[in-house]
């Protein structure tokens, strides 16, 4: 088995703009099998579903870079803000397929927001992502500072768990696979009040 270290030190040697790349491909792999016709009768509903599916999973590796370092010894930290702005960008293209493509005219958004419970819940979730986006470069916690920095981007846990429950209430009723994804981001929530095998020093950011 390969020692921890060694697997630190090859992971420091892969470059983060790969993952920037694939973050970028995935969104737009959807775009290509919606213009090839391969998403079914209802391609911008799939589209958006999945486009919000892809946001949710990249959210939990997010949210899961921090047990793991700190259960395994393995670190990935590195990467985690690139996969955090993949998942800003599924998000922002999520939002915009729903705009664009499929609400009947941008009039309508207010009423849509105030209508339909999941709306209000997932524009909330997007309103918490805004800042953590903004401030997500190394000159916003210079300008910050760390403290208050690691404060602004806690709301990453109240926004997960909203995206959460927006996906369990688009699709009415206790379907597993919503309810998968809840119970994997609460399990990775809980994680982090258990003692952990890295120093409290040595963590980073949320």
């Amino acid at each position: 088995m390969m020692d921890v270290h060694k697997i630190n030190a090859l992971l420091r040697k892969i470059p983060v703009w790969p993952v920037h790349v694939l973050g970028a491909l995935a969104v737009a792999g959807y775009f290509a099998l919606a213009a090839a016709g391969r998403l079914g009768p209802d391609p911008v509903r799939i589209l958006e579903q999945d486009l919000g599916r892809l946001a949710l999973k990249e959210l939990i590796a997010v949210l899961a870079i921090s047990p793991w370092r700190d259960f395994t010894g393995i670190n990935l930290l590195r990467f985690r803000r690139a996969i955090a702005l993949a998942a800003v960008l599924a998000v922002t293209v999520h939002l915009g397929v729903w705009l664009f493509l499929d609400l009947p005219g941008i009039s309508l958004l207010g009423r849509e927001i105030l209508k339909r419970p999941y709306i209000t819940i997932g524009m909330a979730a997007f309103a918490l992502m805004i800042p953590l986006a903004l401030t997500s470069s190394n000159a916003a916690i210079r300008r910050l500072g760390a403290m208050r920095w690691r404060r602004l981007h806690r709301l990453t846990y109240p926004l997960i768990v909203l995206c959460a429950i927006h996906f369990i209430m688009l699709r009415k009723g206790w379907q597993a696979q919503p309810m998968v994804y809840l119970a994997i981001i609460l399990i990775l929530l809980l994680a982090r009040l258990l003692p952990r095998k890295t120093p409290a020093r040595a963590r980073q950011g949320v």
